[in-house]
């Protein structure tokens, strides 16, 4: 393992990213944007990829990309965290962009490591690292089939398709019909993906490529629930230090001082949790293991640390007008995403063989 904290270039980018954030992306932003039938970002997203070069961080220079790690993309998705960010980051510049180089496509993976393209995995969000994976019917070189709770499928232009021949097929959004599901996170819209013949293009074969691409994303995931965790913390902190009872600061409570600290060592935990898994995707190190560790740690504390913000913020927090209930949909909804933490402990006990009798 190399060192975890982070480097000189990493609190660059951070604070670049921040910056980015703090301009185009404030709480008001959002829940105009999630109140309005375009809930996704695309200005933004072409800031962030076409502007700073973020979507093509795991890409290597030869193909397109920044030739980065999973390092910097853990920190780009920290920020992305902390501001509940409409953008199809994790959907697209790490999910798809995975299992496209375990393909070895270079064309469509240029053209997603440039932003120009958004794609997506068409496996449900749900899905865990190593599970089942549902496939459609290939019939006569067109696709057939239904998938659900496909993320970001709304803005994609190229939808990657797992077909029941084991090959990944690279398919145009227009020749799909994408349904609308009711998403408990405003901010990362799911849909239901409908083939009825639909022309694809096998980028390479389908296990391998979704095997990789959900690990990076459950590992990935945590970094993003570290944000929120950070944000509900902060936030959280600087309200009790403001909002005062009997002529103090409602923070100078000693039941509150406890709460919060607590709160501090769970996501301190969730810090250290969530980089060993992206220096474990960046060097190759024990990785099913750090990764599993990651995610059986972080939904718990991300859920905790936004419903303590909803709690300590009292009425305020319970208002529509207050951006803690996108930070607690958001958590909530990535508590079960990419596997949950129930599903990754299990795996770490097979991992090191300490299964239940």
């Amino acid at each position: 393992m190399t060192d975890l904290l982070y480097s000189e270039e990493e609190e660059a980018l951070r604070a670049a990213v921040r910056d980015l954030l703090g301009d185009h992306c404030t709480p008001a932003d959002v829940l105009a944007r999630v109140e309005s039938d375009t809930p996704h970002d695309l200005a933004l997203w072409k800031s962030l990829t076409e502007g700073m070069g973020l979507a093509g961080l795991l890409v290597p220079e030869a193909q397109g990309g920044q030739g980065a790690s999973a390092r910097e993309v853990a920190v780009v998705l920290e920020e992305l965290g902390r501001a509940v960010a409409p953008v199809p980051y994790l959907t697209s510049a790490v999910v798809a962009t995975e299992a496209l180089l375990a393909c070895g496509d270079e064309e469509l993976l240029g053209r997603l490591a440039a932003g120009r393209t958004i794609g997506a995995l068409a496996v449900g969000l749900h899905t865990a690292p190593g599970a089942a994976v549902k496939a459609v019917r290939l019939e006569d070189g067109a696709l057939h089939g239904e998938l659900t709770g496909i993320a970001d499928a709304a803005v994609a232009d190229v939808l990657l398709i797992p077909a029941d021949d084991g090959g990944l097929y690279a398919v145009a959004a227009s020749a799909v019909t994408v349904v609308p599901q009711t998403s408990l996170d405003l901010t990362r819209p799911l849909a239901t993906l409908r083939l009825e013949g639909a022309p694809g293009r096998r980028v390479g074969d389908a296990e391998p490529a979704v095997r990789r691409a959900l690990r990076a994303a459950a590992g990935l995931l945590a970094s993003e629930q570290l944000g929120v965790a950070e944000w509900a913390l902060t936030e959280t902190v600087r309200y009790l230090k403001e909002r005062k009872q009997f002529n103090r600061p409602v923070g100078g409570f000693q039941a509150l001082k406890h709460r919060l600290a607590q709160l501090w060592l769970e996501v301190v935990n969730l810090r250290a949790a969530a980089r060993a898994a992206a220096d474990a995707l960046a060097t190759g190190e024990d990785t099913d293991v750090s990764v599993a560790v990651a995610q059986a740690y972080a939904a718990p504390v991300a859920v905790h640390a936004a419903e303590e913000a909803l709690q300590l913020h009292g009425g305020i927090g319970m208002t529509w007008e207050h951006p803690i209930h996108l930070y607690l949909k958001r958590a909530k909804a990535d508590s079960i995403a990419h596997g949950t933490a129930g599903a990754h402990r299990e795996a770490l006990a097979a991992l090191v063989d300490l299964q239940a009798p």
